[in-house]
């Protein structure tokens, strides 16, 4: 099994040293420097790189410079998707967003995660695990979203979160660690 293969299938893969995945970062960081170089009155440009760093698109989409991601074929976004600047998304899995969904400034969403043995984070292993956004969800500025985590529809995350576990649908999220509040 290759470690790309091992990555899509959520296994402790080596991220750090396999070349293949080191190139298909460097490929992605390319891309994301010509997106954030772009000027922001290039709305056709700026469309068209997305449609390169991205892995699907469903419809209307602006995130706003700069954005940065590690692969971009994993990102999927539903129609109607705004992200304010300061975008940052590791996908090393899937990383969904329904339709309707609007990101503030200063948010990430991470889907890798590290042993915890120091041994075996030290050889450069890793963990993936997707990430999963309803439609019309709303997060708040400086709102941090780790590995695994699933935020259902009609959800509002609060400023400055860090969301560590599933929120259901209909919910006010708010804190560190992110708990439902309404």
């Amino acid at each position: 099994m290759t470690e790309k293969e091992k990555m899509a299938a959520g296994m402790i893969y080596d991220a750090n040293y396999d070349p293949q995945l080191i190139a298909e970062r460097l490929e992605c960081k390319e891309l994301c420097r010509d997106y954030n170089d772009l000027r922001p009155k290039d709305a056709d440009g700026r469309k068209s790189m997305l449609h390169r760093i991205l892995g699907g698109i469903a419809g209307e989409i602006l995130i706003e410079q700069p954005f940065y991601c590690d692969y971009g074929y994993n990102i999927k976004v539903g129609e109607n998707f705004y992200a304010n600047y300061n975008l940052v998304i590791l996908d090393e899995a899937a990383v969904t967003f329904g339709d309707n969904v609007f990101v503030a400034p200063n948010c990430g969403f991470y889907t890798a995660g590290h042993p915890i043995d120091p041994a075996e984070r030290n050889k450069g292993l890793e963990y993936a695990r997707p990430i999963t956004v309803g439609n019309n969800v709303w997060i708040g500025a400086g709102v941090q979203v780790l590995p695994g985590v699933t935020i259902g529809d009609n959800c509002v995350i609060g400023a400055g979160s860090v969301v560590v576990r599933d929120i259901p649908a209909d919910s006010v999220a708010v804190g560190n660690p992110c708990k439902v509040v309404k």
